[in-house]
C-alpha cells in the first residue's frame, strides 16, 4: 500500500480517536462512588445533632437530649454496618468525623449554653468553648493515632459519651421539672459537667471501647436474657438510667487508670512497636 493511499491517512486519523475513546472508558470505570448504606446512618446521626440544636434554640431541651442520644445510637451503627457489608471507605471515615464534630462537639456545647451557661456571662461561653474545642482536638487525635492505639481502649473519653454526660444532665433535670433559673447551683453543676466532659476527652485516661466484642460469634443464652433485662431497665425511666450509665462510664476510665497504676502496669494505650511482649494485643 502506497503512502498516498487514502486508507492509510484515515486509519492514522482514527487512531487518536480510538485512543481517546479507550481513555474515556477507563476514566468512567475508575470513577469512585459513595456507599449508600453506611453513609445513610452517618447522615441520620448528623441530622440528630442538627435537630438537637434546633430544639435547644426553641427551649425544648428534652427533645434536644433525645436527638443527641439517637445520634449516638446511629453513630455506633454506621461503622459496624460498613465493616459487616465490606463498604468501608476513606470518604465514610471523613464523613463520620465531621458528623461527630457536629453531633457530639458543637451541638452539646450550644445546648448546655442555651440551657444554663448563658446566664453566667463570660464563664459560661468559655466553658462551652472549652468543651467544643476539646471535642475537635479529641477527634483529630483519634484520627491521627488510630494506628498506634490499643483497640480495646479509647484514649480519653469518647465524644459521644462526653455528649451523653452533658445532655443527660439536662434531660434528667428538665424531666424533673427544674430549670437553672430555679436554683443557681444548677448552673454551676452544668458548668462543672461541661468542663469535666471536655477536659476528660483530651486526657490519656483509658476508657474501654467494647470493640473486641464480636457480634458474629455465638453467645450463651443467659447473655440474651441479660440484654432483654437491660432494655427493660432502661424503659423504666430512660433519663435517669441512661444518665447513670454514662456517669459510671465517665468515671470508669479513672478507676482503670488508678488500678493499673497501683498494680504497676502500663497505663498508656499508645503503642509505638508491635515487637515488645508488653504490647501484645495492640494493633489488632
Amino acid at each position: 500500500m502506497s503512502a498516498s493511499d487514502p486508507r492509510s491517512s484515515s486509519e492514522s486519523a482514527d487512531a487518536p480517536d480510538a485512543a481517546q475513546a479507550e481513555t474515556g472508558v477507563l476514566m468512567r470505570t475508575r470513577r469512585k462512588g459513595i456507599y449508600i448504606l453506611p453513609n445513610l446512618f452517618t447522615l441520620a446521626a448528623l441530622f440528630g445533632g442538627f435537630y438537637a440544636i434546633v430544639m435547644a434554640m426553641n427551649d425544648r431541651f428534652e427533645q434536644a437530649a433525645v436527638g443527641i442520644f439517637c445520634a449516638m445510637v446511629l453513630d455506633s451503627l454506621d461503622g459496624r454496618v460498613a465493616r459487616m457489608t465490606n463498604t468501608q471507605s476513606a470518604f465514610g471515615e471523613q464523613m463520620d468525623s465531621l458528623s461527630d464534630m457536629v453531633s457530639f462537639g458543637a451541638a452539646p456545647a450550644l445546648i448546655v449554653y442555651e440551657w444554663a451557661l448563658k446566664g453566667m456571662g463570660k464563664w459560661g461561653w468559655i466553658a462551652a468553648f472549652v468543651y467544643c474545642s476539646c471535642a475537635a482536638l479529641r477527634l483529630a487525635r483519634f484520627n491521627t493515632n488510630i494506628g498506634v492505639v490499643d483497640k480495646r481502649f479509647f484514649q480519653g473519653l469518647p465524644s459521644p459519651a462526653a455528649a451523653a454526660l452533658v445532655v443527660g444532665l439536662i434531660w434528667v433535670v428538665t424531666d424533673a421539672g427544674y430549670t437553672p433559673s430555679d436554683a443557681v447551683w444548677l448552673k454551676w453543676l452544668a458548668f462543672a459537667f461541661t468542663l469535666y466532659s471536655g477536659l476528660t476527652m483530651v486526657t490519656n485516661i483509658p476508657f474501654y471501647s467494647f470493640k473486641d466484642v464480636n457480634f458474629r460469634k455465638t453467645v450463651p443464652f443467659i447473655v440474651i436474657v441479660a440484654i432483654a433485662l437491660g432494655i427493660a431497665v432502661i424503659t423504666i425511666h430512660p433519663p435517669i438510667v441512661l444518665f447513670g450509665v454514662f456517669v459510671v462510664y465517665g468515671l470508669s476510665g479513672y478507676a482503670v487508670f488508678a488500678w493499673k497504676w497501683r498494680q504497676g502496669k502500663r497505663v498508656s494505650v499508645i503503642s509505638t512497636s508491635t515487637d515488645e511482649p508488653e504490647e501484645a494485643g495492640l494493633h489488632r
